[in-house]
């Protein structure tokens, strides 16, 4: 019961396609990206053609959401025809997310937050082995 959808009675909801255009480097990166989609509600089916790559979702979805899933593993993902991408554009711009970092602040690099974290005793057997040379 948990993983059914209610579709409301009064708007005509069909199915529909959602094309995409995503960066695939291997055949794990188009397991990876079936598996993502297939999770997501109301698609009932996904195509990847690695040679063109393509990504094509079919089921009753908001192509939308598709899309900002795909980028939560691809991040050069975008739709299939470039009408489709100003749109999006458009609607990012009506809309702007409070998670992106503001400018001139920058993440500090990957060494330095594990540097952070690194307890007096490691601090230490970092020093002598690095002297041991």
């Amino acid at each position: 019961m948990a993983d059914m959808q209610i579709v409301v009675a009064s708007k005509r909801v069909e199915p529909q396609y959602v094309e995409m255009m995503v960066p695939l480097y291997s055949y794990g990166c188009e397991r990876k990206v079936k598996k993502t989609l297939s999770h997501l509600k109301g698609i009932y089916s996904v195509t990847v053609e690695y040679d063109q790559q393509k990504v094509t979702a079919w089921g009753i979805c908001n192509k939308y959401d598709v899309l900002s899933t795909m980028r939560s593993k691809r991040k050069e993902a975008r739709f299939w025809k470039p009408e489709d991408n100003a749109e999006m554009e458009d609607v990012e711009e009506e809309e702007p997310s409070p998670s992106l970092p503001r400018k001139g602040f920058n993440k500090p690099s990957l060494a330095l937050m594990k540097a952070r974290s690194l307890s007096w005793k490691a601090w230490k057997k970092v020093f002598a082995r690095s002297l041991s040379f």
